[in-house]
């Protein structure tokens, strides 16, 4: 199964008041797993870069200035990510932004229906924490030492990490670490109600040991009954 982790870094947080993609990451995963093979896009805004912006990522205006524009690398994006599921973390946002730079070259969008949403998938496992990024690093013992500045490659680098963790781990499909199961891999344990059983036995059951014994040639116990108490054998009891 191939998927695309997929991040992009913006000039601001909405692209209907004209902010632009300048960054795009995407990390090919087969069977949750990474094989090695990405893509990163330093794309030209077009624009201007405002400063709480550039303090999140780090791009300047002067870096994006010799970079390429978006209609210079859209065909190999659109390759590199087929028709595969896009696995994104906020997906909301970065289709947005896709869709918006797709639109402005008459590209058709990406379908909402194409991304797998792993703040949704975070949520369910863990109700009520944290479930951005840098907490599902942490959640997970995942190195974030290289993260002083939020990058589309580097991210979508982290997030496959988390993103195997949700899914279970290296063996995804067998979830052997009881910690790591939440409550979409949970399986019910149905138990069948059974009626408590009397203790004293049926009349049937009584006849049917009586018969029983009947069958047994010189039984010791009958040898027993034959004995008065004093002809008993006797029982030591010891402390301990």
């Amino acid at each position: 199964m191939r998927e695309i982790v997929l991040d992009t870094e913006t000039t601001g947080l909405d692209p209907d008041e004209g902010h632009r993609i300048v960054e795009i990451g995407c990390v090919e995963l087969i069977n949750y797993v990474p094989t090695g093979r990405t893509r990163q896009y330093y794309i030209n805004p077009e624009r201007d870069m405002p400063e709480e912006a550039a303090r999140v990522h780090g791009l300047t205006s002067e870096f994006l200035a010799d970079k390429p524009l978006f209609a210079d690398i859209v065909d190999d994006f659109l390759a590199f990510i087929g028709d595969d599921i896009l696995v994104i973390h906020n997906a909301e946002f970065d289709l947005r932004f896709l869709n918006a730079e797709l639109a402005r070259l008459g590209y058709p969008p990406i379908a909402q229906q194409r991304a797998f949403d792993t703040v949704d998938l975070a949520r369910r496992r863990f109700p009520g924490a944290q479930v951005n990024l840098d907490a599902l690093c942490r959640r997970f013992s995942i190195d974030l030492s290289a993260r002083s500045f939020h990058g589309a490659l580097l991210d979508c680098q982290l997030l496959a990490e988390v993103y195997l963790e949700l899914r279970g781990g290296r063996q995804p499909g067998f979830l052997l670490d009881g910690a790591k199961q939440g409550p979409e891999t949970e399986t019910p344990v149905i138990r069948r109600y059974r009626p408590p059983r009397p203790h004293a036995p049926s009349a049937a059951e009584l006849a049917a040991h009586a018969r029983m014994l009947e069958d047994i040639k010189d039984p010791l116990w009958r040898k027993l009954e034959q004995k008065t108490p004093e002809q008993l054998p006797k029982v030591t009891q010891t402390a301990g």
